[in-house]
């Protein structure tokens, strides 16, 4: 993660929160997608489109976090996981104020985790559980489904460990 030296100050205009726009854009596809699959289709196994031979639409309610965890937690989850989402948007949003725009994998690392985070965190506070909708398979083993902000935060991640060994190797 790169960023500007402790006494350094960046404006507006030269940090990271020019990336922004992309965490928008996250979040719009993402309730977009959502509000298609919960007006377009019935809701549960049964009401499933197979697509290809590995690959459903399932609208399902999840009402726990990535992979389901603590799906049936009773309810207190919801404001665990609400709670977690803001602290690491601000977290992320501190961070990409401290990093120069030019820096291009970290802000868009931070912005999709952002938009990605900020996507499920409405859901949670709007319909109290998490819409998801892909659902991959082989054979009879499922993996647990999800969405798209799902894939802004799993890919957002992925280009922080990237970003990691790229400024280790600018370092050497």
């Amino acid at each position: 993660m790169t960023m500007s030296a402790p006494n350094q100050r960046l404006s507006l205009k030269q940090s990271g929160v020019r990336w922004l726009w992309l965490a928008a854009l996250v979040f719009i596809l993402d309730i977009g997608s959502k509000l298609l699959v919960m007006n377009a289709m019935d809701y549960g196994w049964p009401n499933r489109i197979e697509l290809l031979p590995f690959f459903n639409l399932l609208y399902v309610h999840n009402y726990g976090a990535a992979f389901s965890f603590l799906n049936d937690a009773g309810g207190w989850q919801r404001w665990l996981f609400a709670a977690i989402a803001l602290g690491v948007c601000g977290l992320l949003t501190f961070w990409m104020r401290r990093t120069p725009v030019t820096n291009t994998l970290a802000n868009s690392a931070y912005a999709l985790i952002i938009g990605g985070a900020i996507g499920n965190l409405f859901d949670r506070l709007y319909h109290g559980f998490v819409v998801d909708f892909l659902d991959f398979y082989v054979g009879s083993h499922h993996w647990p489904a999800f969405n798209i902000a799902d894939i802004a935060i799993c890919v957002g991640a992925a280009l922080i460990i990237l970003e990691g060994f790229v400024a280790d190797k600018k370092k050497q």
